[in-house]
């Protein structure tokens, strides 16, 4: 009997990712949180799982040949699982390139631009001291815009971004969704718009976006001030 899919995770934009790809894919999957603000991902139980002490992961007990295996990187866990399944991923060679740009387009660019951009924008000015710096905000909330301007570009005449729906759409949703945090004024961006409510109204979406929702703090300030996200590991 094959036993459920461990998903390491976190509601966080590189966190959804999974469990909305383990939705789609119609995959069990056994949640274990990994709390980022209380330090999880620096503990010896999730680094052998995740070296790199980021989240998400995930443990395939029925892996390649049937042995278990343990994958990070958002990324990699998108192409393993849709490999896995022969779903979201293109039927053809050309298709895969397609799609496979535009996954590493989010993993190397959205979603480091768009963390920095939280990163300065939102939660540095908490810090205690404050760390208000105008250079920094402008920087990477230009950059934000010019790549989503490229993303609102792609999707003219698409309903998603490589042409049928797959797992470049699922790992750049959740960054473009967190829009106004980042300052963009989405208003300009007419197919991006139209594209977020368009997956926003996916069944595996709202699921996946809705797994630990409740965890999310109500207090952010607060919680800016105490986590261990901005704390050297020990």
């Amino acid at each position: 009997m094959t036993k459920p899919i461990d998903l390491y995770f976190w509601p966080t934009p590189n966190g959804w990712k999974i469990p909305i790809a383990l939705e789609e894919m119609g995959l069990e999957y056994n949640m274990i949180p990994v709390d980022i603000g209380k330090g999880d991902q620096f503990t010896d139980w999730f680094k052998a799982v995740s070296p790199n002490s980021k989240m998400p992961a995930i443990v395939d007990h029925d892996g390649p040949d049937g042995a278990p295996v343990s994958i990070f990187e958002s990324g990699a866990i998108l192409q393993y699982l849709a490999r896995k399944t022969g779903k979201f991923y293109g039927r053809s060679e050309r298709e895969r390139i397609e799609i496979d740009q535009w996954l590493f387009w989010q993993v190397g660019g959205v979603g480091p631009m768009a963390g920095q951009a939280h990163h300065f924008l939102v939660y540095a000015p908490e810090m205690e001291p404050p760390h208000d710096i105008p250079y920094a905000k402008d920087r990477y909330r230009s950059e934000v815009a010019r790549l989503y301007k490229v993303l609102d570009t792609q999707l003219a005449g698409k309903d998603y971004v490589a042409g049928e729906y797959s797992i470049a759409d699922m790992a750049i949703w959740g960054w473009v969704s967190l829009w106004q945090r980042q300052e963009q004024d989405i208003d300009n961006m007419p197919n991006v718009k139209a594209w977020l409510v368009r997956i926003k109204a996916r069944p595996a979406v709202q699921a996946g976006r809705a797994l630990l929702a409740k965890s999310r703090p109500a207090d952010e300030k607060e919680v800016i001030r105490k986590s261990a996200m901005f704390k050297k590991p020990q």
